[in-house]
C-alpha cells in the first residue's frame, strides 16, 4: 500500500500477477493480500533499534508499519510462493525485474538500485562435514526506506542468528535497513571461513592420496576443482558489491561508521578470495603431478610386463631346446624299434652301438647349436 493505493508492478511480470490473481480468485481490492505463513520465517517491526511488534503475517506487518512513524520492518522469507512476493511487490513498490529474479533465483551476486529500493543478491556457502561437500544457497535482499525483505532459497546463512545479534545491539539496528544489510553481508562472509577450512583439509587429503597412489584421486581432484570454481563465482563478485556499497554508489549511505564496518567485511572477503584462488592453482598443480605419477606408474607396469614377458620367452626357449634334443633320440629309437625283418643294420654286429652313437651325435649337435644362440 503506497499513498492509499495498491502498487502494481509494470511490464510482463505485472501481467503475470494479474493472471495469477484471476486464477486463485483474489479480487482487485485496495487491501494488500495477507500472505500465507508457509514461507514467512519471521517478521518484526523495530522502532529506534528495539523490537516493537512481531506480526504473524504480512498484512499485519504492513498495518503496523503504517501506524508507527519512523518504524522499520524486517521480513524474513524462506522460498516464498508467488502470492507472498506479489504482496511485497505491491506494498513496497518493488521493481518487477527484481521480483522476477527473486522468484527464479539462480543469480550471481550483484547489487542493483531501483529508485529508492536496493536489490542485493548473495550466494552463501556451507561445508557439509559428513559428505565433505560444499553446499551453496542463494539469498535475495530488498532494502528500502523503512523495510528489509530477505528471501532465502537455501539453508544458509543463519539469518536468525543475525537478527538475534542485532537485537542485542540496538544502537546498530537503530541505524536503519543498511545496518541489517551490512550485518547479513558479515554473516555470509563469516560463513565462508569454515568452507575455506574444509576445502583446505580436503586438499591435504588429496595430496596424501595422490602420493599414496590412490586410483580414485583424479576423480576427487576434479570434483573438488568444481567446488572451488563455484566458490569463486560466489565470493569474487561479492567484492564488487561491497566496493559499491563502501563507495556509497549502491546505497548512498552517509554513515561513516557503517562504511568502516563494511570495509572490515571487505578485508575478510578479500582474504577468502585470495585463498580460494590459491586453492584453484594448487589443485591444477596437484592434477598435473597426479597425471605425472600415473604415467610413471604405467611406465613401471609396462616395464614389469616387458621383463616378465622376456623371462617367459627365455624359459620357453629352454623348454623348446630340451624338447628338440630329447625328440631326436626318441625318433631314432622309434625307427629302430619297428618290427620289420629287412631293416638297415639290423643284422649288423655294431648296429646297436651305431644307433646309440647316432643319438648322441644328434643330441650333441642340437645342444651346441642352441647353446651358441643363447637358448640354453
Amino acid at each position: 500500500m503506497v499513498g492509499g493505493r495498491r502498487f502494481r508492478p509494470g511490464g510482463g511480470f505485472g501481467r503475470q500477477l494479474d493472471e495469477y490473481e484471476t486464477r486463485i480468485g483474489v479480487p482487485p481490492s485496495t487491501e494488500s493480500p495477507a500472505a500465507p505463513a508457509g514461507g514467512l520465517v519471521d517478521s518484526a517491526v523495530y522502532i529506534r533499534g528495539h523490537r516493537f511488534a512481531s506480526p504473524s503475517g504480512l498484512a499485519e506487518t504492513y498495518r503496523c508499519l503504517q501506524e508507527q512513524d519512523g518504524a522499520m520492518a524486517w521480513i524474513g522469507l524462506y522460498r516464498p510462493d508467488i502470492e507472498q512476493i506479489t504482496s511485497l511487490a505491491r506494498e513496497f513498490r518493488l521493481h518487477d525485474l527484481a521480483v522476477e529474479d527473486a522468484i527464479n533465483a539462480h543469480q550471481r551476486p550483484k547489487l542493483e538500485r531501483y529508485g529508492e529500493t536496493l536489490f542485493v543478491v548473495l550466494r552463501a556457502a556451507r561445508y557439509d562435514d559428513l559428505r565433505e561437500e560444499v553446499e551453496f544457497s542463494e539469498l535475495h535482499l530488498f532494502i528500502g526506506p523503512g523495510f528489509v525483505v530477505t528471501v532465502r532459497h537455501g539453508e544458509a546463512p543463519d539469518l536468525a542468528a543475525v537478527r538475534r545479534r542485532l537485537e542485542t545491539e540496538a544502537h546498530m539496528l537503530a541505524r536503519g535497513p543498511e545496518a541489517v544489510l551490512y550485518a547479513i553481508l558479515d554473516q555470509v562472509v563469516d560463513g565462508y571461513a569454515p568452507v575455506v577450512a574444509g576445502l583446505e583439509n580436503d586438499i591435504d587429503e588429496i595430496e596424501t592420496e595422490v602420493f599414496g597412489g590412490d586410483p580414485n584421486a583424479s576423480r576427487r581432484i576434479y570434483g573438488l576443482s568444481r567446488e572451488v570454481i563455484q566458490f569463486q563465482r560466489a565470493a569474487r563478485p561479492l567484492l564488487t558489491v561491497l566496493d559499491a556499497l563502501a563507495d556509497g554508489a549502491g546505497s548512498g549511505s552517509e554513515d561513516e561508521e557503517l562504511r568502516r564496518y563494511l570495509r572490515d567485511v571487505t578485508d575478510h572477503l578479500t582474504q577468502v578470495v585470495e585463498r580460494v584462488d590459491g586453492f584453484r592453482h594448487l589443485l591444477q598443480n596437484i592434477l598435473t603431478v597426479n597425471a605425472t605419477l600415473v604415467s610413471q606408474q604405467q611406465n613401471e607396469e609396462m616395464r614389469s610386463l616387458t621383463a616378465a614377458s622376456y623371462a617367459q620367452n627365455e624359459e620357453l626357449k629352454k623348454v623348446s631346446s630340451w624338447a628338440a634334443i630329447l625328440f631326436a633320440p626318441t625318433l631314432i629309437g622309434t625307427v629302430y624299434g619297428m618290427n620289420f625283418v629287412h631293416m638297415p643294420e639290423l643284422n649288423w654286429r655294431f648296429g646297436y652301438l651305431f644307433a646309440l652313437l647316432l643319438m648322441l651325435l644328434v643330441c650333441g649337435t642340437l645342444y651346441l647349436i642352441f647353446k651358441r644362440r643363447g637358448w640354453l
